[in-house]
């Protein structure tokens, strides 16, 4: 098991996957791990949609048909052996909430109550937490945007509307090949050779 400032500095968007399987129960303690991140009220009141092997070509289907696929930069990203859609779950923050202990803060009476979506906050951190997870043991892992046909997918897999759409992580293991952007080569992403602010670029001691 690496060391956390280790993975940290290793963790990249993969984006090239061999189809080989990811066991079940890897996944399972992925999910375990991200269930201990930071979260309101404890409210953890986020989840995901698992679809592995087959299955995820329910996923790619929709989103990237294969007539687009010839023309796709990453091919292999369909190969990943699993594809994790995040949700985030707006009642159940205002839920919690309404419960005697935070009744006082005022963010039981509904959604808008809230001037900062901690829902959404809580599934982020929950999803960043997975994808260090992964890295932990070996896997690759990609967090993307569901902006293809967002609604055809959430209508497939059953979403209830009440839910927030956070995004997907296809997770697996890496393929060979290019595919994690790096090092700006090229099978990297497009953003990788922005450069990395450091640190007295986002510090602002005492104020701004």
């Amino acid at each position: 098991m690496a060391e956390f400032a280790e993975v940290v500095r290793n963790r990249r968007m993969t984006r090239a996957f061999s189809p080989e399987p990811v066991d079940p129960a890897i996944i399972d303690s992925l999910v375990a791990l991200a269930s201990r991140s930071p979260s309101a009220g404890k409210t953890q009141g986020w989840h995901v949609v698992v679809l592995e092997g087959a299955d995820t070509a329910r996923y790619w289907d929709i989103t990237l048909p294969t007539e687009k696929r010839e023309t796709f930069r990453w091919t292999q990203l369909v190969d990943a052996p699993v594809v994790m859609v995040a949700l985030a779950d707006p009642d159940a923050y205002v839920e919690r909430y309404a419960e005697p202990d935070k009744a006082r803060t005022g963010l039981g009476e509904s959604v808008d109550a809230w001037p900062t979506p901690y829902w959404t906050i809580d599934a982020s951190m929950a999803v960043m937490t997975l994808l260090y997870a992964a890295e932990d043991v070996g896997l690759g892992a990609l967090f993307f945007g569901v902006f293809q046909r967002e609604d055809e997918v959430r209508a497939e897999l059953g979403v209830p509307d009440r839910l927030q759409t956070i995004g997907a992580v296809a997770v697996g293991h890496p393929a060979p090949d290019l595919g994690t952007d790096d090092d700006g080569s090229a099978g990297a992403g497009r953003s990788a050779t922005r450069v990395r602010r450091r640190p007295d670029e986002i510090i602002h001691r005492g104020g701004w």
